[in-house]
Order: C-alpha cells, then sequence, then structure tokens
C-alpha cells in the first residue's frame, strides 16, 4: 500500500525506476498511456518489430514526438526520453533498464525474451499469458535463481485472481474457488474470425478504434489460460481445474457464493478448491443480472459458527446456509494497471502473482473435424480453441499445448469431439523434450536443475531454428519445427 511513496523518494532522488516494455500492441499501449504520467517511471525503450506501429502507438496514446526521438538505449537513459526500436534483445543488455514488461503475446518469443531478460538481470513482468501458460513455473524458477522477480500483470485477471486468492488465506478463511467473469455461451468456443464479429455483437469500427483485429478479438473473448495460475502456497489450498476443464455456469454476483460451493452443500463444484469461469450470458443468450463479465471473484468458507454470524452481521453475500462467502472485483484495467507490477518488483522485490507449479494446461481442441495435412492456426484462428484442464490430464493424454499449435501440421485427423489434439497428431522432431520440461516443472524444487535445460531446449527447438524466425541467445541443437527439418 506504499508504492506510490517509495516511487517518490526514488524520483526526489533523481533515481527513476527504468523500464523497458517489448510489445506496442493494445496492451502496451494502454502501459504507455499511463506510464507518461507517472512521475519517478521511465520508459527507456519501446522494442517491436514494427517500429512505425510502435510509433503510432505513442502518438496515439499522448506522446509528444520529442519524447519519443532518443537515438539509442543510452542517450534515453540520460535524457529521460525514449527510445523505439526493432531489436528486443537490446532491451535485456541495457544495463540501466530494472524491469521488462513483455506484452507480444507471442508465446515463443516471449519465453525467449523473458529469458534473455533474466540472463540480463531484469526484472520481468509477463503480460504475454501464452508465454506463461507455456512453461510460466520455470521462468520463474530461473528469476529466483538469480533473485528476481518475474511476475503476471497486475491489471490482468489472473493476478488480480491471486491478489484475492492472497486476501482469502491472509484472513484465515477455506477458499473454495477462484476464477473469472466471461461473455460466453457454448457456440462461442467454435467461433472463428469470419463469425466472432456478430457473435459479440462488434462493429468493425469500433474495433479498429482500439486497434484489434478480427482475430484479436476472437482470441480475447476465448482465452482460458487464466485458469490455474494463483501461484498457492498450501497445497491443501491450492485452486485446480475441473477434469473436463471449466463448466462455466452462468452466475451473478448475488450468487456466486451459492453456485461456486461444493454439490454436496449444493453447489455447482465438484469439490471444493477448483478454479471456473462465471458466465455472464445463458446458454440460450440472455444476459445474467448483476453479472461479473469484467471482473474476478472468489468463493469461501468460515471457519467457525463466530465467523459464519460476522458474515451476515457485515452484509457478505453468502449462500443460503451462510457458511459460504464470495468476493470480487467488478472491472480489471489490463495495462492501464501494469505499473503495480513494475513498482511492485522493482521497489519491494515482490511479483503480483507468480506460477510456482504446472497445475494446469491450455490445450488445443479442435473447432471443427480436422483432416490430416491441414496446419492449426493457434488460439483465436479457425482450427482450435484453449480448453483448460487438470496438467496430469494433459500429459497423460499427450495434449499439445495451445501456445505451440500456430503453424504445425496434422499428420492425422482429429474429431471435434476429441477431448483434445494431441501432440502424436501433429508433425514434429522427434527429439523434442518440451514434454519432459513440463513434467519438471510439475516439481518445482528441481526446476533449477535439467527443467530449465529442457525449457530452453524446448523455446530453441520451436523458434530459434527455423529460419523465419530469429535465433535464441541459447544454443541447442534441435529440429525446426516449422519445416521439419534438420538444422
Amino acid at each position: 500500500m506504499n508504492l506510490s511513496s517509495l516511487l517518490a523518494a526514488r524520483a526526489a532522488a533523481g533515481r527513476p525506476v527504468r523500464i523497458g516494455l517489448i510489445g506496442a500492441g493494445k496492451f502496451g499501449s494502454m502501459v504507455l498511456a499511463q506510464a507518461r504520467l507517472i512521475d519517478g517511471l521511465h520508459v527507456v525503450g519501446v522494442a517491436d518489430l514494427d517500429v512505425g506501429k510502435a510509433r503510432a502507438s505513442l502518438e496515439r496514446v499522448g506522446w509528444s514526438a520529442e519524447r519519443y526521438q532518443a537515438r539509442t538505449l543510452g542517450e534515453a537513459a540520460k535524457s529521460g526520453t525514449t527510445c523505439v526500436l526493432d531489436d528486443a534483445a537490446a532491451l535485456a543488455a541495457c544495463d540501466e533498464i530494472e524491469c521488462i514488461i513483455e506484452a507480444t503475446g507471442h508465446p515463443i518469443a516471449g519465453v525467449r525474451h523473458a529469458l534473455a531478460a533474466i540472463d540480463g538481470g531484469k526484472h520481468v513482468v509477463m503480460v504475454n499469458v501464452e508465454a506463461d501458460v507455456l512453461c510460466g513455473p520455470l521462468l520463474a524458477a530461473r528469476a529466483r535463481a538469480k533473485n528476481l522477480v518475474y511476475s503476471m500483470a497486475y491489471g490482468d485477471q489472473p493476478a488480480i485472481i491471486c491478489e484475492l486468492v492472497d486476501w482469502v488465506r491472509s484472513c484465515g478463511f477455506e477458499l473454495t474457488s477462484a476464477g473469472k467473469g466471461m461473455n460466453f455461451e457454448p457456440r462461442y468456443r467454435y467461433s472463428t474470425p469470419d463469425t466472432v464479429w456478430s457473435f459479440f455483437r462488434l462493429v468493425g469500427g469500433r474495433s479498429r478504434q482500439g486497434r484489434l483485429q478480427s482475430q484479436d478479438v476472437q482470441f480475447l473473448h476465448r482465452r482460458h489460460q487464466g485458469g490455474d495460475r494463483d501461484g498457492g502456497r498450501r497445497q491443501r489450498h491450492r485452486p485446480r481445474l475441473p477434469g473436463r476443464g471449466p463448466r462455466l455456469p452462468p452466475t451473478g454476483l448475488h450468487d456466486l457464493a451459492r453456485v461456486f460451493r461444493p454439490a454436496a452443500d449444493g453447489g455447482r463444484l465438484a469439490r471444493s478448491g477448483l478454479v471456473d469461469i462465471a458466465a455472464s450470458q445463458e446458454p440460450d443468450g440472455r444476459e445474467v443480472f448483476n453479472n461479473i463479465r469484467y471482473g474476478v471473484f472468489v468463493t469461501f468458507k468460515a471457519p467457525t459458527e463466530y465467523a459464519r454470524a460476522c458474515f451476515k452481521q457485515y452484509g457478505l453475500l453468502t449462500d443460503p446456509s451462510g457458511w459460504y462467502g464470495s468476493m470480487w472485483r467488478p472491472f480489471h484495467m489490463i495495462g492501464l494497471e501494469t505499473s503495480i507490477s513494475v513498482l511492485s518488483a522493482v521497489l519491494r522485490g515482490e511479483p503480483t502473482g507468480s506460477p510456482k507449479a504446472f497445475r494446469g494446461d491450455a490445450v488445443a481442441t479442435a473447432k471443427r473435424d480436422l483432416k490430416a495435412g491441414e496446419m492449426l492456426d493457434g488460439e483465436g484462428g479457425y482450427a482450435v480453441w484453449a480448453n483448460a484442464i487438470p496438467a496430469s490430464k494433459s500429459l497423460r493424454e499427450g495434449g499439445l499445448p495451445i501456445g505451440l499449435a500456430h503453424n504445425v501440421r496434422l499428420k492425422r485427423p482429429v474429431a471435434r469431439t476429441a477431448s483434445c489434439v494431441s501432440t502424436t497428431s501433429i508433425s514434429i522432431g522427434t527429439s523434442m523434450s518440451w514434454r519432459s520440461g513440463r513434467r519438471w516443472s510439475a516439481a518445482p524444487e528441481r526446476c533449477r536443475q535439467g527443467g530449465l535445460n529442457a525449457v530452453c531446449e524446448m523455446a530453441g527447438a520451436f523458434a530459434g531454428r527455423c529460419p523465419d524466425v530469429a535465433p535464441p541467445t541459447f544454443g541447442v541443437q534441435s529440429p525446426c519445427w516449422k519445416h521439419n527439418t534438420k538444422p
């Protein structure tokens, strides 16, 4: 609760918190919109493959041109201005930068950027949920080994869920469920960039104003990656995913405690301690009254009769029994709030949520019957959607992580009714060790050893050895996933 005063002290001492931003899309633009207004926060560099787009983003959110005309990062650090460049690695190598925000949305690029930042002695705020879901526990472990912070981005739903979960535990309540709201009908799982506009009643002009293309909108409305990354510390209270993924029951604020309690007590959960999503629409499209579409929530149980009585006395929204209560935050403003993560990492050495174990997985699931020879086009595309399932089930069934489901070819058909697309259904090199890397992450205490090597090999094999993608900073000898040829 003292970040602003800590930052003010840094600013008064002439030591602003210096950061670098990778990715100047929608989220990055929101970060930039607020950063220029925060005294003591200095954006030294903005890296984007499209420098022109990055400059346009700065102009659009109110930056004066003279503020981002620095020719080098060194010049920017000395003058208090900003350098716009296309080299993310330069941010990781810049001694003046303390923290890097990764906001590209590309899973493999995100892994590569995070590794470079950590190796360069920088804290990492991982906006890129695609990369975090893929191997966040390993990246976090690597950061901790160097006394650095690897953090989820405050303002995005996973980090705010972490905050509520921490509140429940710190108060001594029994955590029952945690999750988020979402605009959802069952048919949305199978929407494509062609149908998303009508599904969500958006008009092209409105989305273009926010610089969202159809596939971006499709992705934003369908990602489940935030499901199981609360970074729980106590095994008995760690939220986990339902076996077949989130059930998404339509639920309004007044019904959170009633719905998200165990079925044995009249709720919709198979058991206590599960992550789920509160849909803001009924299956037929009717709006749920008092829904929590833009927010997050937790439900919890009173540990004693006295606490139960206090729930009633202080007007907590509870289930009919009075034992289960709910707490929520109705909105999240993504990039407009991400400075909280930056300042927490740099000034307090604390993440706003950080993954510690591989307990849930977002796996590619067919939107339609897929034929052998078809190319998968990733989350938000025409072929697959992401379902959040327990990590144990994903490993047992060989689930293909959604972050690796882009530009890979099917070698056998996959039915729409299949539980997921398996790694045995796609054509990739046989020496890949990403699966072993994810198994390593299931044991946090071992992440500092072989698991880190495995994730580096994974990222290198899936990105660095492809001639269409810049090589990674770490050396691995693995086949190229895109062209299925050896380097």
